[in-house]
């Protein structure tokens, strides 16, 4: 009998996590959509390139503290898994596991943090752009005033020196265009490319109403962007503490049944197996969410 609660609570605890990873989904979509097109992918940098330029904004943790979480990892893993096998070496295993979590989280916040930096050179970089424009009536002649206001950094500055390069030798900005298009693919962009694009090839008597209006799309990126950032802090705040609640659920499990019962039914392969499968779910789970918090920061 007390074998048949077991399962019964387990199964209990299988479809909170199916019903957590649901629900988290819908408030990551509803997040996503209420912003609308916020950030896209950054540009195609290898990891190495990224993390310097980790390093050189300061965000990068420094090797005690890549330690510390490791042991944090370490432990938790450890006591988590020892109350839900009461075996050492199991536990050893499952801390081993979690030390070899902490590159792969590294690696997803550089990515995100890097991303971050990219989006806000988009903002400066079509903003001042637009600024410049609307002095010079030169598409090339603002890239310069840009390029040389040194508001930029670097992958970007370096950037737009080649879109400049590039007007002046096949003399025209269409290449330039759609080199930046290709390397930085975000729709405030595009947009104001082809805005300018248009004014170059077609002329206009008048485009400072439509320089306004793309400033203003702009400012309203930018502030949705902004309060994404804060929602989606919040909400992954949540995530985890949820999700270190229900590997804790186990402690429930053995107040109702007693711990020397429940001791008892871990003789059982199957009971051991499935207490396997709650852990690596559930682990499983807190990890594509740390993916998604990490890497998917807004779509077109």
């Amino acid at each position: 009998m007390d074998k048949v609660i077991f399962i019964v609570i387990a199964l209990v605890m299988i479809f909170v996590i199916v019903y957590r990873k649901n629900a988290g989904k819908n408030v990551y979509k509803y997040i996503i959509t209420g912003v609308g097109n916020v950030y896209n992918k950054y540009a195609p940098y290898s990891f190495k390139e990224v993390r310097a330029k980790v390093k050189e904004l300061g965000q990068e943790y420094t090797p005690k503290q890549y330690a510390t979480q490791a042991l944090i990892f370490a432990a938790a893993a450890f006591g988590v898994s020892y109350l839900y096998f009461y075996n050492i070496i199991i536990s050893i295993i499952y801390s081993a596991a979690a030390v070899l979590v902490v590159p792969y989280l590294a690696y997803l916040r550089c990515k995100r943090i890097y991303s971050e930096f990219i989006f806000e050179q988009v903002q400066v970089y079509t903003t001042n752009t637009i600024m410049e424009f609307a002095t010079t009536q030169s598409f090339v002649k603002a890239l310069e005033g840009v390029y040389e206001s040194d508001v930029l950094e670097d992958p970007f500055k370096t950037d737009v020196k080649i879109m400049i390069d590039m007007a002046y030798q096949n003399g025209t900005i269409d290449q330039s265009i759609q080199f930046m298009n290709t390397k930085y693919n975000y729709y405030v962009v595009r947009n104001m490319h082809q805005l300018f694009l248009q004014i170059t090839n077609e002329g206009a008597k008048d485009s400072s109403e439509a320089l306004e209006n793309m400033s203003l799309d702009i400012d309203m990126l930018v502030e949705n962007v902004y309060r994404d950032r804060i929602d989606r802090a919040a909400f992954h705040k949540k995530f985890v503490q949820f999700g270190v609640v229900l590997y804790l659920m186990v402690m429930l499990v053995q107040f109702l049944l007693g711990v020397s019962t429940y001791i008892g039914l871990l003789d059982d392969i199957g009971i051991q197996l499935l207490l396997h499968g709650i852990l690596i779910v559930n682990t499983y789970f807190l990890l594509s969410g740390e993916k998604y918090y990490n890497e998917n920061v807004g779509a077109e």
